[in-house]
């Protein structure tokens, strides 16, 4: 089974957390374009969805899907979204595509965080992907060198050789080197240095569930 086929299964399987007639909670990244892709054939079943990025605002309203503002709802019963690195205990690295922020204000309004992946991002110890954190841009290099005394390096991200500008209008740097043993304390750390706007480590909006695609078909995993 190809990695697509494994994201539709997973999608596809997201369909069960969702309750009919409230609004849903929806990430953003490949994964994640599958499950709206499955939404979509219930979508008169919901009353709409609150996104965490543009690109997903946009696909969803493609689908024929409400999209609601975060600050216009109290609370969501459950987010789905993928994930960079997924650990056994739950604790996830998020911001491959550059929505971390958004996607932990959305995860932290929800009842429920189910992470759809595949079984690739299954780990051990979080840390071999590289940690993506969302910077105010004047912060860039001095957190560039608190991450470097922590025995990281980071990078910051280009697109197009511009610094990759977020839907905040922020810059990310993207940390290689280190291994996560402590997700919560580690996430407390880095969010208290100046200039950090999101550390994407996502211990304290850990998953509750994790939907793994495998060539088995997917595998449950509950935390």
């Amino acid at each position: 089974m190809t990695q697509d086929e494994l994201k539709a299964l997973v999608g596809q399987a997201a369909l069960q957390y969702v309750t009919p007639g409230e609004i849903v909670g929806v990430g953003t990244g490949s994964t994640v374009n599958k499950f709206i892709d499955a939404l979509a054939g219930i979508k008169d079943q919901i009353k709409g969805a609150v996104s965490s990025s543009e690109a997903s605002t946009a696909r969803l309203k493609a689908a024929g899907i409400p999209v609601f503002e975060a600050e216009a709802v109290d609370a969501l019963s459950v987010y789905i979204d993928g994930a960079d690195e997924i650990d056994h205990q739950g604790y996830m690295i998020k911001g491959g595509g550059a929505a971390l922020t958004r996607e932990k204000i959305v995860a932290a309004q929800s009842s429920r965080f189910v992470c759809i992946a595949d079984e690739s991002k299954l780990v051990k110890a979080l840390g071999a992907f590289p940690l993506p954190v969302e910077v105010i841009p004047m912060s860039a290099a001095r957190v560039a060198r608190q991450f470097e005394a922590k025995g990281g390096k980071a990078v910051l991200r280009l697109k197009d050789g511009q610094p990759l500008v977020t839907d905040n209008g922020q810059h990310i740097l993207d940390v290689t080197g280190l291994s996560i043993t402590d997700p919560l304390g580690f996430e407390s750390e880095v969010n208290q240095w100046p200039g950090v706007v999101t550390v994407g480590v996502f211990a304290h909006q850990k998953a509750s569930v994790c939907l793994l695609g495998t060539s088995e078909g997917v595998k449950t995993l509950s935390f």
